[in-house]
Formats: structure tokens, sequence, C-alpha cells
């Protein structure tokens, strides 16, 4: 089991494995705010460009577990951790909760990313796409992140994380072209625990940091306003 300073070193370490892929068409496509500080540090080392898939999670009442998640691109994911049995029952008995969340959640998304956050699925065509988290508890992020790709022709998939449970690797390689994962982690504790810094900079700072990239191409530390040291 791995421990890192922060999400940055974590990030540095991962893109010392992606040699093969410098100067490629590439792009870093992160699946939260603290995968864009890693996805960063990749971009920066393979000078690929970084993009930001935000997710909103949806709950039922009572559960531990989300139902589904809406993200950012517009795309809606239900949860496969619950059988089909279990998602028909939950559908069919809260399918105005659902949709009211799913709403709720797509102008809260809209309002966070604005113009500067949308995602040009014509920047993804026909390019190796490196998805990258700062942790998978479970296989339900590269669910998401599947829909989302689902209508683009992307020529290889490759999923990046420091850290990963034993569902999240089994769900990695039905999903992905290459795996790249510094630690498997039999029982994940979350996320955070992994990190001594857990600081992740606001979302106006992210997407600074996202459209400057090419800027910090080849740095070892990004010119931002954010902490990503």
């Amino acid at each position: 089991m791995m421990y890192f300073n922060n999400r940055a070193q974590a990030g540095r370490e991962l893109a010392k494995k992606m040699d093969d892929y410098h100067n490629k068409q590439v792009v870093v496509l992160a699946l939260s705010p603290g995968a864009v500080i890693i996805g960063a540090q990749i971009a920066m080392k393979l000078h690929a460009n970084l993009m930001l898939l935000l997710t909103e999670s949806i709950y039922l009442p009572g559960e531990n577990d989300p139902i589904a998640a809406m993200t950012s691109a517009g795309t809606f994911t239900y949860n496969n951790m619950f059988s089909p049995g279990q998602l028909e029952e939950y559908i069919t008995e809260y399918h105005h909760f659902i949709e009211e969340r799913r709403i709720e959640k797509l102008h809260k998304l809209n309002k966070l990313v604005g113009k500067d956050g949308e995602i040009n699925k014509n920047y993804l065509r026909h390019h190796t796409v490196i998805v990258v988290s700062d942790g998978l508890s479970s296989g339900f992020s590269l669910d998401i992140a599947a829909m989302f790709l689902k209508t683009v022709a992307i020529d290889k998939l490759i999923v990046a994380t420091p850290l990963a449970s034993i569902p999240a690797v089994d769900r990695m390689h039905l999903f992905a072209d290459e795996i790249i994962c510094l630690s498997v982690v039999v029982n994940y504790l979350g996320t955070d625990h992994y990190y001594d810094d857990n600081t992740i900079p606001s979302t106006e700072h992210l997407f600074e940091l996202i459209r400057n990239i090419t800027v910090n191409w080849e740095r070892e530390k990004p010119i931002a306003k954010t902490q990503i040291k």
C-alpha cells in the first residue's frame, strides 16, 4: 500500500510510467477536482491537453451509495453496483425523485463549469485518452466515464490512478486497454486517507490550470495560484 504527500506527487509518479506517450496524440481526462491535480502532472510531462469531467451523484433516501450520477457533459449513468432487479425497483418507485435530482444536478454543474469547462468531444476523437482518478474506491466513476466516451471514436483508453480497490481493478480490466495503477488496496478506507495533504483548489483555479496547461508543459510544477506542489 502506498501513501503520498499530495496529489501532485502521485501524478508525477504516474507520469514516470508513461514515457511512451510523450508528444503523441493524447488527452488527459480527469474524473474529479482532485484528479485534475494528478492529471496536470501527466499532461505536462506528455505535452497533452487536460480536461475535467465533473460529476454530481444522486442518492436515494436512506442509501449510502449513489443510485446514479450526472456529468458536466450531460450524460447520466446508473450505478451498476445495484443489481438489475434493484435498479428496476428503485427507478419505478423513485422515478420523479430521480428526475428532479437529475435536473437539479445538471443545473448545478452547468453553473460550476460555464463555457470554460465544456468538453469538446472533437478533441478526443482518434486520440489516446488517459482517464485519471485520484483514487478508485469502486468502478462507478469508470462506468460514468464509459458512458461519456461511448459515442467518441478514440484510439486507445488508458486508466491511470495512484490507488484502486480490488473491485475497481476488476472494473478497469473490463473498461481499459491499459491500466497504470501504483497501488491496489485491499481494504479501501477512502481516497483522502492516502494523502497527507488533501488541499483541493477551487473549481475556478482548476479551470485556470486546465486553460494554461500548454504553457506549463515540461515544467516540474505548473505556474498557477493553486496548490499543486
